[in-house]
């Protein structure tokens, strides 16, 4: 069944959803809906509701809940993907997987080697794109909640930033080159419900040894992803499978 994310939380909400915006021409343009049909609606906190359409027009759908649903999609953690700026639109396939495999932000970062630098007229529109596509995947992959991606941080604010999470990982290549294979396991030994994980992934030329130092510094582990070498935009997927293996399926 077709879904939409609403801004409202369930708390503000008595039995009447309204839709807008592009979702609008969606239904009633690309699925050709009518009022008498079925979607699903989810809220802003994490709530989904099955509604009926009552009500088209050119500017919003206006839908009756029928029944609260109880499934939660979301991993038992939340994690978020911090990814040093890599080339062409590899951060879009970072996000649309990404939000797939169930992460809860993204956060791109301008690294030492990044090559990518985005000019300040052209973030908004960027971030904008980001945020679309994370809304898609997780209409797709029936998530509970959209993925947040915020501007691009400096590299200093995202240290600033680590503050706010409980357990912090950062992929490092040279790790895997020495054979560590032990720090991962500890991370997620660290870790429990509902506990906010925060995972640094360097751009195509890697984390700067100085940067690996700071991260340190600032509590991260520093961790392999296995024997091989993986590319910027592989290593963050790795990852959330194996988030998601620890955290779900094995359990």
């Amino acid at each position: 069944m077709q879904r939409y994310f609403i801004k409202e939380t369930k708390n503000e909400i008595e039995w009447t959803i309204t839709i807008h915006g592009d979702d609008v021409h969606h239904i009633s343009r690309v699925l050709r809906m009518q009022p008498g049909q079925h979607v699903t609606c989810c809220t802003s906190d994490g709530f989904e509701a099955l509604c009926v359409i009552d009500e088209m027009t050119n500017d919003q759908v206006s839908c009756s809940v029928l029944e609260w649903m109880s499934v939660n999609r979301e991993l038992p953690v939340s994690i978020s993907i911090a990814s040093g700026l890599p080339k062409g639109d590899k951060l879009e396939w970072i996000i649309q997987k990404g939000t797939e495999l169930g992460a809860s932000s993204f956060i791109p970062f301008n690294a030492a080697r990044s090559i990518v630098k985005l000019e300040s007229k052209k973030v908004g529109k960027k971030v904008e794109r980001w945020n679309k596509i994370a809304k898609e995947a997780s209409e797709q992959s029936y998530r509970n909640l959209v993925p947040e991606v915020t501007e691009p941080f400096s590299f200093q604010t995202l240290l600033k930033h680590s503050k706010e999470y409980d357990i912090k990982i950062v992929a490092f290549e040279e790790s895997a080159k020495q054979g560590e294979k032990l720090n991962l396991v500890k991370a997620f030994e660290q870790s429990k419900e509902n506990d906010k994980i925060l995972a640094v992934f360097g751009p195509e030329g890697g984390l700067t040894e100085k940067e690996v130092q700071q991260l340190e510094e600032h509590n991260f582990y520093i961790c392999s992803l296995g024997p091989r070498i993986l590319r910027t935009e592989t290593a963050p997927l790795y990852l959330l499978s194996a988030v998601s293996y620890y955290f779900e399926l094995s359990r």
